[in-house]
């Protein structure tokens, strides 16, 4: 504490001392050799009367404070707004000064000159500093440091290599800029050389020696992104990036954003721009419940959700872990949200109805469901009394305890069904319509169907890095298999938007964009971990799994779709309805099947309920379809 107060009393001297010195100087400066020896008199005046006020100003405005050896351009404005106030004040106090006599005449240009000396004083000052302890930083370390290129667009190349410069220690020396814009060619952008565009890479790296490539474009589409990692992967050298969402502070980007190119990287798309008002409007000082809460999709939507200050969010699920660190998570990050962790299983109606009982939840988003297409085609029982009877009590409840807005996540497998997974989907986005249906006006209940998201637990890309870290093969079910992929964060985010919307029964369709070939996935996660398809890891196809296909679809043939007010949001036309006491009927039966374990029952019920649904391949025996071999080595492309 006492050396700290030790250097800011240091500091402040050097301030007052350095802006006291500029008025003699200006003195010399604007009156002729000769004639000094006269205003000695006046100059010890002016500079006696305007130095205690420049004293306070430099504490006012915390000049002393300023770290030099980190003297940003904002702290430059400090200086200049300190000065000018000087200068307005000592000009002014000049013009209406009482009469003086001869020998201490001050020329009404001394407040001028000596608050300009004073902005190149004390900022000379902070800037050679600055300087000296850059060079003596990179004296140290430049035997180690990497030569860096930085692709970029904007200013972000420009202030993530200021951070560079900054912090030394970390060894990056930024060589140059490569930047798609062709005014910038050939000339120098923050003090570095922009050598040309993105193609020239492979010759900037072999000419400069370039050691690292790092892309500073958070706008850029991953088709750029992937196009920038591949010339860098041929030219042979380490390839990082800063991720989309960056932040720029006090002029720098930080350095510790930067991180290893990922395959949602590669897979970038525009960034989704949401209505924030009127997502706050239904979840501030809203009770939530979240189904599902520890599992990949159900854990981002907890976070999201608790930055619209919800009066509490019910974090529902079955895996004890999951749901423990979801709530560690949450109180560390949100310390005042009351966040209890609930063990139950949508199944236990009974439960459920006490936790409606008890916490009266005006939202309730259900994110709970199988989502394995191969094991649930195995467990056609499990996967209609979880993904059907679970969401089934909780529309119910919701309903008997007048939730506001119930909001259920499908996916595109329950568009003209292959799988028992997809049907029972479907299902479910009937049963949220017709509650819908049902629901007074004030209430909302809502589908919202995507494909898959990248990173869900027990999804495609999970498995693939198993697979690379084993060594391979890595398992693909077909070379031409195609899927949609989005972001868990972006997913979730267009949930949210999507159920503001509030137009009870309804569907919502996510854009998601164009489908990815599973290959391709797999080859852009080879290279990621810096190894070489067909040469380091093996790529095998293992033929389509019951229930799969080769490409998903977001709308049935009869469907179409009705743009909303969000441009990556859309309705879903033309659903099938049913005669309620039908629709309810044909549940019971498909319910009594399921407790049963009637595998014909259950899929010629899904038949009934689901016209669409056409099985794919279903399996003769449970032992065949749970064999080790089909379940944990070959590619899941599920949800």
């Amino acid at each position: 504490m006492s050396k700290s107060i030790g250097r800011l009393s240091s500091k402040f001297l050097v301030d007052v001392l350095l802006w006291a010195l500029a008025a003699p100087i200006a003195f010399m400066l604007r009156l002729p050799t000769e004639v000094w020896p006269q205003y000695i008199g006046a100059a010890l005046l002016y500079t006696q009367l305007t130095l205690p006020v420049k004293g306070v100003l430099v504490y006012v405005f915390g000049l002393y404070r300023q770290i030099w050896r980190r003297v940003a351009v904002w702290d430059l404005f400090t200086l200049i707004k300190a000065t000018g106030l000087a200068t307005v004040l000592f000009a002014s106090t000049l013009l209406i000064a009482f009469p003086l006599p001869d020998e201490l005449v001050i020329p009404r240009s001394i407040p001028l000159l000596d608050g300009m000396l004073a902005l190149l004083m004390l900022g000379g000052a902070r800037f050679a500093w600055r300087l000296y302890f850059v060079w003596n930083a990179s004296r140290r370390t430049g035997h180690s440091q990497r030569r860096v290129l930085i692709v970029t667009e904007g200013d972000a190349g420009v202030l993530l290599a200021e951070s560079m410069r900054q912090f030394p220690q970390t060894l990056m020396n930024p060589v140059g800029l490569l930047d798609e814009d062709t005014s910038k060619h050939h000339m120098y952008f923050g003090g570095l050389p922009v050598f040309g565009g993105i193609e020239e890479l492979p010759f900037v790296v072999t000419r400069h020696h370039i050691n690292e490539v790092i892309i500073a474009m958070p706008s850029a589409s991953g088709g750029t992104v992937r196009r920038v990692f591949e010339l860098a992967h041929e030219a042979g050298v380490r390839c990082r990036i800063v991720p989309h969402a960056y932040e720029a502070t006090n002029g720098f980007l930080s350095i510790s954003e930067i991180r290893d190119v990922r395959i949602e990287d590669l897979l970038r798309r525009e960034p989704a721009r949401l209505d924030l008002g009127d997502i706050a409007d239904y979840l501030n000082e809203r009770i939530v419940m979240i189904t599902g809460a520890g599992g990949s999709i159900g854990s981002e939507l907890t976070r999201q959700v608790a930055r619209f200050h919800p009066a509490a969010v019910l974090l529902i699920g079955r895996g004890e872990n999951s749901l423990v660190e979801i709530q560690r998570e949450l109180e560390y990050r949100f310390p005042d949200l009351k966040a209890p962790a609930i063990i139950v299983d949508i199944q236990n109606r009974g439960k459920l109805e006490h936790i409606f009982r008890t916490y009266r939840p005006h939202i309730v988003f259900n994110t709970a469901a199988h989502k394995h297409v191969p094991l649930m085609e195995a467990n056609p029982d499990e996967a209609v009394l979880n993904n059907i009877g679970g969401i089934k009590n909780l529309v119910d409840l919701a309903l008997a305890y007048n939730a506001r807005h119930f909001v259920n996540i499908s996916t595109d497998k329950a568009v003209n069904p292959t799988s028992v997974m997809g049907a029972t989907k479907r299902v479910t986005e009937l049963i949220v319509a017709q509650a819908g249906r049902k629901a007074p006006p004030d209430q909302v209940y809502v589908s919202v169907r995507f494909g898959n998201v990248l990173g869900s637990r027990g999804s495609v890309i999970p498995l693939f890095k198993q697979q690379i870290q084993m060594g391979g093969p890595v398992t693909v079910t077909h070379p031409n298999m195609t899927r949609y992929f989005m972001t868990i964060p972006e997913a979730v985010q267009l949930t949210l938007q999507a159920a503001a919307h509030g137009k009870s029964g309804e569907i919502y369709v996510l854009d998601m964009g164009e489908p990815v070939k599973i290959v391709d996935l797999a080859r852009d996660m080879i290279r990621l971990s810096g190894l070489e398809p067909g040469v380091d890891i093996d790529i095998v196809y293992t033929g389509i799994r019951p229930g799969e296909r080769l490409a998903e679809e977001l709308l049935s043939f009869e469907e179409g779709v009705t743009a909303t007010k969000h441009n990556k949001i859309f309705v879903a036309n033309h659903q099938t309805t049913y005669d309620d006491e039908t629709f309810d009927t044909a549940l019971e039966k498909l319910f009594e099947a399921a407790r049963a374990q009637d595998r014909a029952g259950i899929h010629a019920m899904l038949k009934t309920l689901v016209e669409t649904y056409q099985p794919r391949d279903v399996m003769s025996g449970w032992e065949e379809s749970c064999k080790p071999s089909l379940l944990m080595n070959q590619a899941d492309t599920r949800l």
